[in-house]
């Protein structure tokens, strides 16, 4: 059996025992990420299927959500710093699309809507502050983290709805890593991280889990090339965006309602850490979108 901790706002872990046969023993590594507070957080636009500004959030809530993932990083041992939010940038909670950083490289992020292109410039001054000296602003839409996946190996590049296909060259001059671009197909899985994230990117045989219909045909022959031992999700694991998720090589923080999702992950040696995170959804946003990694 594997024990499977969900922690919410009460920040009270419950456990869940689930069967898992032979698998694997999964070793996790010391992350460092950066995420900034939903301290202004709200939904009065719409530039994705899963936003309505007609329905009301609560920025409370979305503090107290965003406050126990931080508090379950922090609780694996991972190391976390927090960016200041701005007043008028909604979504600048959602970390990851701001940038991409691979071996103490960085490359910021230029977004596609107008109302979050404000939120790269604060980062990239988040990066030189803190002392990056190779950071590069792109010349193509690149929404960073939400359309770049790296495997350990090589960086997984999402096109289709957000970042631009000559973004993906773009990143591989800039970062020197080798790029595999992914078209998406489904808007309501507009980014790659709400598609597809790693489980283990730190072994010669990378481990991914994925939603192949948010896949065009050619791009999911090309990922069953090359990860033919992935986890695959179902209609429902991806429509809660339990593939926006975090993986240490052996936590996966995911969110809640996946549960058939991990299920999955726990049958392959790894350990859920399920998460509350329903109030950012409204957003279009999960843990993984909170999260920057910050490699090197």
């Amino acid at each position: 059996m594997t024990s499977v901790s969900i922690f919410g706002p009460a920040d009270e872990p419950i456990t869940l025992d689930i069967a898992q046969p032979f698998a694997p023993a999964r070793v996790s590594t010391t992350r460092r990420y950066l995420m900034c507070p939903p301290r202004y957080f709200t939904v009065e636009y719409a530039i994705n299927p899963w936003m309505d500004p007609s329905q009301p959030t609560s920025t409370e809530l979305a503090m107290e959500q965003w406050t126990a993932l931080k508090d379950t990083y922090e609780r694996l041992g991972h190391d976390v710093s927090v960016i200041e939010p701005q007043q008028g940038l909604p979504d600048m909670v959602f970390a990851a699309n701001s940038g991409t950083v691979i071996d103490g490289r960085v490359l910021g992020s230029r977004f596609r809507a107008e109302q979050r292109a404000a939120e790269a410039d604060h980062f990239r001054r988040w990066f030189l502050e803190s002392g990056y000296k190779a950071v590069v602003m792109p010349t193509a839409v690149n929404e960073a983290e939400g359309d770049f996946t790296w495997t350990g190996q090589l960086l997984l590049a999402g096109t289709g709805f957000r970042t631009d296909p000559g973004a993906h060259s773009e990143a591989q001059e800039v970062l020197g890593v080798p790029v595999v671009s992914l078209q998406l197909v489904d808007p309501r899985f507009y980014h790659l991280d709400v598609a597809l994230f790693m489980l283990d990117d730190q072994s010669e045989r990378p481990l991914v889990a994925y939603y192949p219909e948010a896949f065009s045909p050619g791009s999911q022959r090309v990922l069953r090339r090359l990860f033919p031992d992935a986890v695959i999700a179902n209609d429902d694991d991806a429509v809660c965006l339990g593939l926006n998720a975090v993986s240490d090589g052996r936590h996966v923080v995911m969110p809640v309602e996946a549960t058939n999702l991990a299920e999955q992950v726990a049958r392959r040696g790894f350990e859920p850490v399920l998460v509350d995170i329903s109030e950012l959804r409204k957003s279009g946003g999960g843990p993984k979108c909170c999260t920057m990694e910050l490699r090197g």
